[in-house]
């Protein structure tokens, strides 16, 4: 892993989080299922201990995945990021300009993303095309199906 990982204080929880549950729970759940088809007999015809034994890797493999990013995690409410534009951990209320809907977004790294709950990965595209911008300003944003046009009314900084 390679670089640092910017993260808000509830996604390095939610990371933390996911991490104790691979590392106990599943773990457990896996370690159990092993057991169960090594009981089964001849383990080397045997779908279930195949399928144990992988489910095994994937859970190992992320949580190696997870340790990396926790080991180069940086808070970004804690960085010395200016607050007159659009940068990561701002949440930014926009109006759109062809339906007059506004929409609430919080810009966040790709690790934090979760369109559920409105919070934008800085590498989408409309991540991309807010980033830098000012409150007011009005920013055109080509996407897959066709161009988003908003105007920023506001920009908040985490608190």
């Amino acid at each position: 892993m390679a670089g640092e990982v910017y993260l808000t204080r509830a996604g390095l929880n939610k990371l933390q989080a996911q991490l104790e549950e691979l590392k106990t729970t599943e773990r457990q759940k896996i370690a159990k299922a092993i057991g169960e088809a090594r009981a089964q007999g001849d383990i080397s015809e045997n779908a279930e201990y195949d399928a144990a034994k992988e489910a095994q890797a994937h859970n190992e493999a992320r949580i190696a995945e997870l340790e990396a990013k926790l080991a180069n995690v940086r808070i970004i409410e804690n960085e010395n990021i200016p607050s007159d534009k659009v940068y990561i951990g701002a949440k930014v209320t926009l109006k759109d300009l062809d339906t007059g809907e506004k929409i609430e977004y919080m810009l966040v790294s790709g690790e934090e993303a979760d369109f559920e709950e409105n919070k934008i990965s800085v590498f989408s595209p409309i991540g991309k095309g807010l980033l830098g911008k000012k409150e007011g300003e009005e920013v055109a944003i080509k996407v897959p199906a066709g161009t988003l046009r908003y105007k920023i009314l506001k920009n908040e900084r985490p608190k």
